[in-house]
């Protein structure tokens, strides 16, 4: 079954799409990447999507035109992974971009991704899956992360390097995605799967990029590279309720937003060079994302993410790790980095297509496991029961 996956993150710089052919081998789910691109967004399309992110207001009318504007984007990224896969699919899986997270009190309380999917199926002529969070929503979950069911496969003990392997069996692994949000997933033998958001990435150093150099991103981590951690500013960022709440739990940029950045600029009283910004944000993933991985005992930290292109972040996290546990990338075990999160979306399509769940309750914290997304137009019928769910997740050259 050939799939085409879509992904466009908190970053919102753009769209990565991917095309994949799944093959089941018993117990065992291939996964051949047939190709993957990214396409970045205009400066315009950037700017009318921050324009409705949170704390700004907006209007129907506003969120309406965002709708179709990124319909379009990922019907033509659509296009593109059908050409990947030769030029026919079965599916593509469009996630849309989400542009509010409603949590309250800890729980989520409803998600809204937008992305006018008939527009995609419009455009490909195959059925889309669409609208992914909400069905674990509705079962009591965080909606997020998703990304988990696909780690927890391609970390499954069998696909273990004899680093991970203790004397008394496979030690816990970690898989680590850094887009806007840095998402953790522990994968531990005999133990739930356990996931969550543990803080920002390049959320708040986007921010700071926009707001202090004028420029999207602070390339390469560069300036944060020339600067100095900022001790008043990090313990105040540090200080953020979120961090001590325990899991499940998910995040956003309804919290870590440029907003959020001038409070905590703001109540330090002096001024903080721009450089020294950034590299106190950077010491602030790098640490928060280290913490959790000593927190949970892992010996292996599989990254992803447009964070792993961040030299400066990425040197940071492995020397925070050393002699604990041993960073690397996706790129080792077949997944580009910069294309994990959309493969893990065709992968959620094509256990949506079996009618199997793709959220796990132990991750999100639903009471049930749901079995994601909608389909435009319907998809596939089911008189049968679905299949026995796949054990792991094999990549194939």
């Amino acid at each position: 079954m050939r799939i085409v996956g879509l992904m466009s993150g908190t970053s919102y710089d753009g769209v990565d799409v991917v095309a994949a052919e799944f093959t089941r081998d018993g117990e065992t789910l291939r996964l051949r990447p047939l190709g993957h691109r990214g396409l970045d967004y205009d400066d315009a399309l950037r700017a009318a999507i921050g324009a409705l992110l949170p704390p700004a207001a907006t209007t129907i009318e506003a969120v309406c035109r965002l709708d179709n504007r990124l319909g379009e984007v990922f019907a033509e990224a659509a296009a593109t992974g059908v050409e990947l896969a030769g030029g026919a699919v079965d599916a593509v899986v469009s996630p849309g971009q989400t542009v509010f997270h409603w949590v309250e009190a800890g729980r989520a309380r409803g998600t809204l991704q937008l992305g006018a999917p008939a527009r995609v199926a419009a455009r490909v002529g195959v059925p889309v899956l669409h609208d992914l969070r909400s069905a674990d929503v509705a079962a009591g979950g965080q909606g997020a992360p998703l990304v988990p069911a696909f780690d927890a496969l391609l970390l499954d003990p069998a696909t273990a390097s004899r680093a991970a392997r203790g004397s008394g069996g496979t030690a816990p692994r970690a898989a680590l995605n850094l887009g806007g949000v840095a998402n953790l997933t522990v994968v531990a033998p005999g133990a739930p799967v356990l996931g969550y958001d543990v803080g920002p990435a390049n959320a708040l150093l986007d921010a700071a990029a926009r707001r202090l150099l004028g420029r999207p991103c602070d390339l390469d981590g560069a300036r944060a590279a020339a600067g100095r951690v900022h001790p008043g500013l990090l313990a105040s960022l540090l200080a953020e309720p979120y961090y001590a709440a325990p899991p499940p739990k998910s995040t956003g940029k309804e919290l870590f937003h440029a907003g959020y950045l001038d409070d905590r600029l703001a109540a330090l009283g002096e001024p903080v060079d721009a450089d020294d910004v950034l590299a106190t944000l950077t010491e602030l993933t790098a640490r928060t994302v280290a913490d959790a991985c000593d927190r949970h005992g892992v010996t292996e930290v599989v990254a992803a993410g447009g964070g792993v292109r961040n030299p400066t972040l990425r040197g940071r996290l492995a020397a925070l790790g050393e002699g604990r546990w041993r960073l690397r990338t996706t790129d080792e075990l077949g997944v580009p980095a910069q294309a994990k999160e959309a493969y893990a979306f065709a992968l959620l399509g094509w256990l949506s297509w079996h009618g199997l769940p793709g959220a796990i309750p132990s991750v999100t914290g639903a009471t049930r496991a749901a079995v994601l997304g909608s389909w435009t137009p319907a998809g596939p019928a089911r008189a049968a029961a679905p299949p026995a769910p796949p054990r792991r997740l094999v990549i194939d050259s």
